[in-house]
């Protein structure tokens, strides 16, 4: 850790920490103020903020204190971590507010940060098989689809592990809780960086299996800002493909789709019950006037707001092997490998390590942990 007397806080970084934990400056002054026992006013923080008046030492360690961040994390310059940086894509509700989607934008950049500082420090590398592929009249986003199926030799029929394929491809995926019901997953592919994808932990296995598709689809296509609606009904088709590949999934759906057999489809494909209502539909093997009728029913039963057939949660793997190979090899505490992410042990577990140890990785006990 810096030594605290030296440390001074980058004003960028105080507000992307308080926008991540979805507080307003009002909030973090009342927290400042009850652990300091003296009062801190709103407009401290708002200067903090604008870099009108530094934070050091003492100051830096209560901003980090009461936005349970290291004050060595908060010290960091700002465009070391992407803020600002590139085309973020969001699989998200017409509904949600600017204030939740600035907290989702800086738990993007943190997250960034703080994958990255762990895998650095592990040393760990992995090949990148993402490129951008170009949509138009000719070249559809199922051509997308199909184009990536085949570059990343994936085999036909259903996909057993959409995250492991991802990370496996070089991405960086994410599960964590993002503070929101209103918004699915977040993306984000800077220059020289590897994609990130965000998932909500809040989300079913089926809908989050689509949506980090969805978000594959952004990655791969969509390289520079666009339409909004034309790029989300993109990046669905290119989904729907990608997890239904149409030479495969049409033989299955033509035998005819009731509520019964879509429960199997299901479980076999990953997705839905909705999605393979919708892909039945586009492909043509039902009419609008069928898909309405089916969509009634599922509403009748209650299946809109929550399927029967339950899809697993897939969860990332290579944060915890990074993790594992810090602890065991390197022999970092598991409170020192939180530290490089500028977060408690705790916290650290519980978003990066709760469900995605890999096998044979267990937790080394460390007495030093707050």
């Amino acid at each position: 850790m810096s030594d605290q007397k030296n440390l001074v806080a980058d004003p960028g970084m105080l507000t992307l920490a308080r926008d991540s934990r979805g507080w307003t400056q009002s909030d973090l002054a009342d927290q400042m103020s009850r652990m300091d026992g003296n009062r801190v006013t709103q407009g401290y923080v708002s200067r903090a903020e604008a870099g009108r008046i530094p934070v050091r030492g003492e100051r830096v360690r209560l901003f980090a204190d009461a936005l349970r961040f290291t004050a060595d994390i908060l010290c960091r310059a700002t465009d070391t971590v992407g803020v600002g940086v590139g085309l973020i894509h969001h699989r998200k509700r017409a509904s949600m507010g600017a204030p939740a989607l600035r907290r989702v934008h800086a738990t993007l950049a943190l997250t960034r940060l703080q994958v990255e500082s762990v895998t650095q420090a592990a040393d760990l590398h992995h090949r990148s098989l993402f490129r951008h592929i170009e949509v138009n009249d000719f070249d559809t986003p199922a051509d997308a689809a199909e184009t990536v199926r085949e570059e990343w030799n994936v085999p036909a029929g259903p996909i057993n592990d959409l995250v492991a394929l991802l990370e496996d491809a070089g991405a960086l995926v994410v599960v964590r809780d993002l503070g929101t019901t209103e918004l699915d997953a977040v993306s984000q592919w800077p220059p020289g960086k590897a994609p990130l994808v965000l998932l909500n932990s809040a989300a079913p296995g089926d809908r989050s299996r689509f949506s980090l598709a969805h978000e594959l689809g952004h990655l791969v296509m969509h390289g520079e800002p666009g339409e909004g609606r034309v790029q989300e009904d993109q990046a669905n088709r290119f989904a729907a493909e990608f997890l239904m590949p149409h030479q495969a999934v049409l033989p299955e759906l033509k035998p005819g789709i009731d509520v019964a057999r879509l429960m199997d489809l299901k479980a076999r494909w990953g997705v839905s019950m909705a999605a393979l209502i919708r892909r039945a539909m586009d492909l043509g093997v039902i009419s609008e006037w069928h898909y309405r009728t089916l969509m009634v029913e599922l509403s009748a039963l209650g299946y809109r707001t929550n399927e029967p057939t339950t899809i697993r949660r897939e969860t990332p793997r290579h944060l915890a092997q990074a993790v594992a190979r810090l602890e065991e090899q390197l022999h970092l505490s598991p409170t020192e490998t939180a530290h490089l992410a500028g977060l408690g042990r705790e916290e650290f577990h519980e978003i990066y390590l709760c469900a995605s140890s890999p096998s044979g990785h267990k937790e080394v006990p460390d007495p030093s942990a707050r």
